[in-house]
């Protein structure tokens, strides 16, 4: 840790506003200026007490945070790059491979933040991101790491900032702004920065925990992380024509385009989470005999397979397999199929000759259904079956689009939002905050509804 005897501390600065006074101490360390503010007088003084007499016993005190060494945590003898390897492992047991990759991902923007000198010229940035993310923050592969991304880590252990950095305001302060940025230096969309900052939160409550700092350096409160909306963007919702013609384009195409059409069908006749179509198996769908007078099946979701990469799971295979998001191990999910769909299902079983145990939606190879393949699809589809200006828009621009239009439709038709959000495997109050907006044509009955209790009297009609 970098230390001075050279310190200056000065008279409070005392500051009247219009609705409080602050008192601030001023002091300054090798040069370099420090402030500390207080509510009280008081306060103010016995903090500026503490400084005099550490200086008169000539005690040093730090360049990072400008306290007498007295005052420093432990947190100057942990490297941070030390304690968040620490970190990664402790959360890799408990997490799943999305999170893993998120946590990787903020670990690495912050260690590059908290380098203690440039890259050299050896090293291009985007080899030590990869270095940080792929390897140094991934338990699994970590010992896995080639010579040159050693040679990489090495030298960021080497020159990485210790702990006491987080006491550091200004330091916190740079480590926020770049987990707010692109690496262009543009602003990262406020759904990654909040989930960075969440993840860097939960690593500050461990330091604590672990006491390694005495308390967390985040800011809290209102106005500390981006504003986020989980409502959806009715101009990303399908409608019936343009929805016939992108299923009916892949439903044509030459290389598994019956499969992907049913796939497809399935999450915008139904509603359920890609991941979890993928992990259909034959069985799960409880469909009617063809000659059977109703036509309504059933479809059980009850497993979710999404795709992480082979590199973040526990068995090496691209897929996780979990349960259904936000419920029990074991917990299922029954849907209605309503008759279009039993159809399409019922001819895509026999055509595929599945059997009761086999995927429902098989990859080319037998496997699941990879990501890549059914999104590339997708947008092939949107590219050839929109307009120009309608494929630059929202429109239907992710899969996942398929299901906001689906639970919208059921929204819009009067479907009572607790068994839409039964069907959808979400609680109530998300399912209103993220489609409450985009739920349309029911103004005409809410008037009339309104009206029905009644009005005032009409004072003009008796004058």
């Amino acid at each position: 840790m970098e230390t001075s005897y050279d310190v200056r501390i000065y008279k409070i600065l005392t500051y009247r506003g219009s609705r409080k006074t602050s008192y601030t101490v001023r002091w300054m360390v090798a040069g370099k200026p420090f402030r500390e503010p207080f509510g009280t007088s008081a306060l103010a003084d016995s903090f500026r007490s503490e400084l005099v007499s550490a200086a008169r016993r000539g005690e040093a005190f730090s360049l990072t945070t400008g306290r007498p060494i007295s005052h420093q945590s432990g947190a100057g003898a942990v490297s941070w790059y030390d304690f968040a390897i620490q970190f990664t492992d402790a959360q890799w047991r408990r997490t799943s491979g999305n999170n893993r990759k998120n946590v990787a991902k903020a670990l690495m923007t912050t260690t590059i933040a908290l380098l203690r000198a440039p890259l050299p010229s050896r090293f291009a940035a985007i080899d030590v991101r990869t270095a940080l993310r792929e390897f140094a923050f991934n338990t699994r592969r970590r010992k896995e790491a080639p010579q040159e991304v050693t040679a990489i880590l090495w030298w960021v252990e080497r020159n990485t900032m210790t702990m006491a950095a987080w006491e550091d305001p200004q330091q916190v302060e740079e480590v926020l702004h770049a987990l707010d940025s692109r690496l262009d230096g543009t602003a990262a969309a406020a759904s990654s920065s909040k989930r960075h900052r969440r993840i860097l939160n939960v690593a500050m409550e461990n330091a604590v925990k672990n006491r390694v700092l005495r308390s967390n350096p985040l800011p809290k409160g209102r106005g500390t992380t981006p504003k986020t909306s989980s409502a959806v963007d009715k101009r990303s919702l399908i409608n019936p024509t343009h929805a016939a013609g992108l299923l009916g384009w892949i439903w044509r195409r030459p290389r598994g385009g019956r499969r992907l059409h049913a796939f497809f069908a399935t999450i915008y006749y139904t509603g359920p989470r890609p991941e979890e179509v993928v992990a259909m198996r034959v069985l799960d769908a409880r469909l009617p005999g063809e000659h059977d007078d109703d036509q309504w099946g059933e479809l059980l979701f009850h497993t979710a397979q999404p795709e992480v990469g082979k590199q973040w799971t526990d068995t090496g295979e691209v897929h996780e397999k979990r349960g259904l998001k936000g419920r029990a191990t074991d917990d299922t999910r029954v849907v209605p199929c309503r008759p279009a769909l039993t159809k399409i299902l019922r001819e895509h079983i026999a055509t595929e000759k599945l059997k009761p145990g086999d995927l429902l939606f098989p990859g080319e190879n037998g496997g699941l259904l990879s990501g890549s393949v059914f999104r590339r699809a997708w947008r092939t589809a949107r590219k050839e079956v929109l307009a120009p200006e309608e494929f630059a828009s929202p429109l239907g621009k992710r899969v996942y689009d398929l299901r906001h239009t689906c639970l919208t439709t059921w929204l819009n038709n009067g479907v009572p939002p607790a068994q839409v959000a039964e069907w959808a495997g979400n609680s109530v109050p998300v399912l209103l905050a993220t489609y409450a907006r985009s739920i349309s044509g029911q103004l005409k009955d809410h008037q009339r509804r309104i009206e029905s209790s009644g009005d005032l009297p009409d004072l003009t009609a008796d004058g």
